[in-house]
Order: structure tokens, then sequence, then C-alpha cells
């Protein structure tokens, strides 16, 4: 094959692999693989020392300094020894520590060798290079990385694994054990018959180059003629190039699928927007108001599947605009959506079809996502119950005779049963991690400033905020860096400017919890007196230090002082659900049949029964400028802001842990989730464990101002050691809902 061929080939697979590997979160790790043996680079003092992996036939070697010095870049060369005459294609996977080195580049140490295929995934690399020329050579420089060091370290945190394909019998050969996935039988590009595509099917596919149907051999390579014209052409390497290189041709699965398979089974070319959207509308029709009837979803879009489809031609004529192209998203119903009513679960706002969309909705639109339904809440979001005059009663689909948390349980329990990929929820007291904890799910509020609540129908502004709400911390991290940013329609983002780091998937590290300091609060009033859930987080101390994470025990001054005061939304509400419903930016006036929270009191009886008093109440408040509100906005945030920060320095922490929620769902929250609201500081819930009861609980960790980052670095290793999820039984795969691979 002529080089001319090879770069040809190259652009055909890269063009998908470059548009998608931005910040590319990272493939869940199974146990049996992570257990076992990898090449690593060792070195000794001022020397560069070559390192043999062992118990394989063919061996890789990789070379690089003994030390490497801070922000200098270096290069880690790869050589293989034990190689036949007959190998003509190989995959490299690399994994490296986040938290020490950077990535740069990589290229072919050898003119004889092209890299055919690139993805990039925070803290691993995959590379495909073929040879048609000749063989790949033993003993011989293949690959040359660049990384660049954060720190002065050796070469521990690099280890690699190599599966070899040869072009004779297409069998292939792994210098580590790494776990194959078994694809159905008679799948294209399966060339060597062995139920796995992979470099072995590349490196004879490349053998039989520009052969048609009347060659001999036509019958050893007609699984690879992927565009069916009966001749094995660049677009047929390409094609199996593709599949290689993302997943190895296993099906795709919809349940628990995370961003990162969704993407790579489209770039493989084997699930399409269209297919995917359709798949999640299949489980709504099935679950939400029939079967279990977890009643999550109160609307669906329906232009979601003419999105899609306008998402796949755009995938298809230019390639993805990112991570977050074509995957489906369900927001809470408080967020401006432009062709969707906006009603806050009030049938007061059922004809709310707002003349905008929220800024995080449009963040999430621009990076190529799906508005595929909006979610059930507790009415206005004040409660925790997801109760609401318009959605009813939402379930909790780990125990249908418990609501799922709120005020974002809609969104909670649709990602929980897997009815979308992601979702958004707001926060005033507890309302995204709520939820998160009794469904099993990552929520993250952020810190206020970090995302924008314009186009959000408010509580109480001076502690509303929106945040991610997913099955995986890699998810709630490509989320974070959709929808945050400065916006001039919330001034209070400003603050967000310079703090913002380039992805937060760069936190990714699952050795995050190597030499974190973190302080676990043992206050009862945030640890509450569920056994339970203390023993939960007993468990979750354990699995931290043994991760390399150092926990000790804090008390917090002013804790029952911090957790006496009030939410503001009392005070707040009328006066910014008075000021959204007059702003002609988001609220077509001539559309709605309510101006103020007074109309809507005068209505008697369009709103949810149970809060006549409330919204009464909160009518009645005339000013808000009185000296009781100024004291508590004052005070309470100036107390537990410096309560916090004292104990983080004194003790020099990264974040603290505790309890999401102090009981189960069905009984008291607790007041642990007061303290981020209250100070405006970010935390994140992450899965624990579950209750003998069989419903979820989540841990909580807390950090300073705008380090979201730190909480996912800690949160994800956390999440790798234990993965604690796992999908509810009453929503269960629909049948004949996997897509298999097609050519």
């Amino acid at each position: 094959m002529k080089n001319s061929t090879y770069k040809l080939l190259s652009s055909i697979i890269l063009s998908t692999a470059l548009a998608t590997s931005l910040f590319f979160t990272p493939l869940t790790v199974n146990k049996a693989f992570a257990q076992s043996s990898v090449t690593q680079i060792s070195s000794s003092d001022g020397e560069e020392k070559i390192v043999d992996s062992t118990g394989s036939t063919i061996n890789v070697q990789l070379s690089g300094p003994a030390i490497t010095r801070v922000n200098e870049n270096f290069d880690v060369n790869f050589q293989l020894n034990g190689l036949s005459e007959e190998e003509t294609a190989g995959k490299f996977v690399i994994e490296y520590s986040q938290s020490l080195f950077e990535f740069v580049s990589v290229q072919t140490a050898n003119s004889d060798v092209s890299i055919v295929g690139q993805n990039e995934e925070p803290g691993k690399v995959t590379i495909i290079i073929a040879t048609l020329d000749g063989t790949l050579e033993n003993n011989k420089n293949l690959l040359s990385v660049t990384f660049k060091a954060k720190s002065e370290t050796d070469m521990k945190g690099i280890t690699a694994s190599v599966e070899i394909g040869n072009a004779e019998d297409g069998s292939t050969q792994q210098v580590q054990d790494n776990i194959s996935i078994k694809v159905a039988s008679g799948i294209a590009g399966d060339l060597n018959n062995n139920n796995v595509i992979d470099v072995g099917d590349l490196a004879l596919l490349i053998k039989y180059f520009g052969i048609d149907s009347s060659h001999e051999n036509w019958n050893k390579v007609e699984a690879g003629d992927f565009d069916g014209n009966e001749t094995i052409g660049i677009e047929d390497l390409a094609a199996l190039g593709k599949i290689v290189l993302y997943d190895n041709g296993q099906q795709f699965e919809l349940l628990e699928a995370d961003i990162m398979n969704i993407q790579n089974a489209m770039a493989a070319g084997k699930l399409t927007a269209v297919e995917l959207v359709q798949q999640y509308l299949d489980r709504i029709e099935a679950y939400d108001q029939d079967g279990p009837a977890i009643k999550s979803i109160i609307s669906i879009n329906e232009q979601a599947l003419v999105t899609a489809a306008a998402l796949d031609l755009e995938r298809e004529e230019s390639g993805p605009r990112g991570l977050l192209h074509g995957i489906p998203i369900i927001v809470k119903d408080n967020y401006d959506t432009l062709g969707m009513a906006t009603s806050a679960g009030c049938t007061c706002l059922q004809d709310n079809y707002s003349v905008s969309d929220s800024y995080m909705v449009k963040k999430l639109k621009d990076a190529g996502a799906i508005i595929l339904a909006k979610a059930n809440l507790s009415e206005f979001a004040i409660n925790t119950d997801t109760n609401s005059s318009l959605g009813g009663q939402t379930k909790n689909p780990y125990d249908l005779t418990k609501n799922p948390g709120g005020s974002s349980g809609g969104t909670g329990a649709a990602i929980a049963s897997n009815f979308g990929v992601a979702g958004l929820g707001t926060d005033t007291g507890g309302s995204i991690r709520i939820p998160s904890s009794y469904n099993s799910l990552v929520g993250i509020r952020p810190t206020i400033g970090l995302t924008s609540r314009d186009g959000i129908i408010p509580l109480a502004l001076s502690q509303d905020v929106g945040g991610p709400m997913t099955r995986t911390v890699a998810d709630a991290a490509i989320m974070l860096d959709a929808i945050s940013g400065y916006d001039p329609n919330d001034i209070v983002t400003a603050g967000s400017v310079g703090k913002i780091p380039t992805s937060y998937t760069q936190y990714l590290d699952k050795d995050g919890l190597q030499g974190a300091r973190i302080g676990l609060i043992v206050d009862s009033g945030v640890m509450g007196n569920n056994a339970e859930v203390k023993q939960l987080m007993t468990n979750a101390v354990a699995d931290m230090q043994a991760q390399g994470a150092t926990v000790v025990q804090v008390n917090i001054p002013n804790i029952t002082k911090i957790l006496s005061y009030s939410s503001l939304s009392a005070y707040e509400f009328k006066f910014n659900l008075n000021e959204y419903l007059s702003n002609p930016r988001m609220v077509d006036s001539n559309a709605v049949r309510y101006h103020s929270l007074g109309d809507i009191v005068a209505s008697q009886n369009d709103f949810l029964a149970s809060l006549k008093n409330t919204l009464t109440t909160r009518n009645n408040v005339e000013i808000l400028e009185t000296q009781e509100y100024k004291d508590i906005l004052l005070y309470r945030t100036r107390t537990t802001q410096q309560s916090l920060l004292q104990v983080m320095a004194d003790n020099d922490l990264d974040a603290f842990l505790y309890p999401s929620t102090s009981g189960p769902t069905g009984s008291s929250s607790g007041s642990a989730n007061r303290l981020s609201p209250f100070s405006g500081f970010p935390s994140i819930s992450v899965p624990a464990g579950f209750v003998t009861s069989g419903t979820p609980i989540g841990l909580e960790l807390l950090a300073r101002p705008y380090e979201e980052g730190t909480l996912i670095k800690l949160a994800y290793a956390y999440e790798q050691a234990t993965h604690n999820r796992h999908m509810p039984s009453t929503v269960p795969a629909l049948p004949d809902v996997v897509v298999t691979p097609q050519p």
C-alpha cells in the first residue's frame, strides 16, 4: 500500500477520532482487567532502562527517562520483540496518571509504520498502527509518545498493553490479558472467525486490500466488504479500523450506557442518535406512565427525533461537535426550553411556552445535546417529595412505595430508570443531592456563580443553582463542561471568570484519592443517627483510606447555629417569581394566564392543594429588605463560610465528607444538605451503597469555592474503586432493544 493510501486511511478514521476525542471520558475498567499484569516503565538513577513484559510470546519494550522535570516534555518509545514475519497491525493502549502527566502527541518512530487510528481519553490513549510494505520489525522503535510532566517523578505512572494482528491467519496475540468482549456470530468484519473484532481482522483486510469478488480468496474477506461494492477498498479498511479503535465491535447496550459508550458506538457507525432517542422513548412509554408508572416525565419533546436526525446528518457530513453530540438529556421542568412548556410542575403555568432557552439549555443544545423530555418536580421546587399538580407523584424506582426525593426527583428517577443519558436539576437547599442520593446517582451542586440561573423559574436566587445529575462521575464532568461559564444575564457568574478549567474531565483520575486529606464531619446534626447510613459512611471511609486518602474526624464550629437558620425561599420566592413572570425575554405575557404569585394564589385551585398555605404565606411577604432577612443573608453566609474554611485550614483538608441524606427515602433527609447552599460552596453526591430495604444512599463531598475539579477527582476515584451503583429492578431491559452492530 502506498504512503498516500495510508494517509487517506488515517484521515478517514481520524476524522471521527479527533472530533470525538477531546476530553473523552474513560470506559469503566473491568476488575478482572485491572488486576491483570501490566507492562510498566521503570528506571534507575540517570539512566534509561527498558523492562520487558512477561507471560506472553510477544513482548513490548518501553523506554523513557529516569526522572521527569516539571513542565518539560519527554518521550516514551515502544519496541516489540518475539514477532514473527507476518505481523502487520497493532493496537496500543497506553494508560497514564493524569495527576503526573499530560499526553501531548504520538508519532511513528519508523517511516515504514503508519498510525491509522488514534483515540484520546483522560488518562488513556489508544493507537492503531499498520504496515503493508513489510511487517512490524523486532527491536525497532515503532511509536514515540510525548508527555508533559506535571511533577518531578519516575515513570511508574505509565502503563501499556499491546495487541498484535497476524496477516497470515488473522490471529492476534496480546501482551496483556485484556478481557475480550464477544460479539454476535456473523458480525461484519470478523474475518478470523474468533467472535471478536480485533487487529487480526484488520491485518487480514490489509493483506487482501484491492481484491474483488472474482478473487480466489474473496471468501476470506467478504465479511469486510462494508460498503457492499464487492471490492476491498479504503472505505472498508476505514470502517473496520473505526470498530477496532473504538470498541472491538461489541454490541451496544442501552441500560446504564454512559456518554463515552454512546459516542464510541456512534463513531463505529452502529448507533445513530435517532435510534438512541427512540430507544429511550420506548422505555418512557413502557415504564413511566404504564407498568410501574414511575411518573417522572411531564412532557416529551415532540421534535426530539427530528433534531436527532439532523444531528446524525451533521455527524456524517462534518463530524460530531463534541462529546454531547446526539446525547438525549432530560431537564427539570423549571428550565425554559423553546418549543416546550415550562411549568415548574404547576397547572397554573402549563401554558408557559417560553420565548427563549435558559442559558444552560442553550449551552447543551449548542454542544449537540438533544432535549428529550422535561421532568417532574416538587411544585415550584418547594418541597423534597416530587409531587406536583401537573405531574402527580413521582415514584422511586428502587421502591415504588416511596418518593424519589426532591425537588429534582423527576430528573433523578428518570436518569436512574435509564429514560435518558443525563439530566439537569436545580438545588436551593438539597434538591440535586437528595434525589441523587435516593436514586443512586451522581449530582453536582456547583459553586453559586459557576452556572447561570437565567431562564430558570426561581425559588430563592440567593441559594439557587443548577447542575448535572448523571449515572457516572465522568458524565457529570462532561455535562459541567458544557453548562458552566459567564452569562451577562446572571451577573453572579462573573465570579467564575478565570476559575473554570479547560475541562473538568482532566480531573477524572482513578488515583485521585492518593494523598488526599478529607474531613469526616461527625456532628450529629450532619451525620444523623441512622445506623445503616452511619455504617455506609464507615465503609466509605475505609474505601477511601484503601485508595490512599487520609480521613480525619472533624467538628464544625457553630454547627448548631448554622443548621438553625432557615432557607431564604420563604422571603425571596414571591419577588423572584414575579420578576421572572414579568420578564419579556423569558415569558410571553399574552400566553400565560397568571402574571404574579398573587394571581396564582387568587385562582384558589390552579396549583397543588397542599401548597395553598405555603403559597399564601409567601405571597403575604410585603417587602424583601427587612432587617431579619438582611441578618440571615449576612450572618448565615459569613458564619457558615468562616466555620468551614477554618476547619479546612486547621486540618489541611481538600474536602469534607458526610452523608448526602442522613436517612433513606421515606425518612428525613436530614440537615447536612444545608452546608453547601448556606456557604455557596460546591458539593457532589456519589452513590455510597444501599440499606437493607434496597434503597440507595449517597455520600457528599464539599470543597472550597470553584474547586469542582477537586470534588470530581475525589468522587471519581471513589466511584472507580467501589462501583456502588446498580440500576433498579423495576425497569428492566425491554425486549429486542439491543442494537446489533451493522456495517
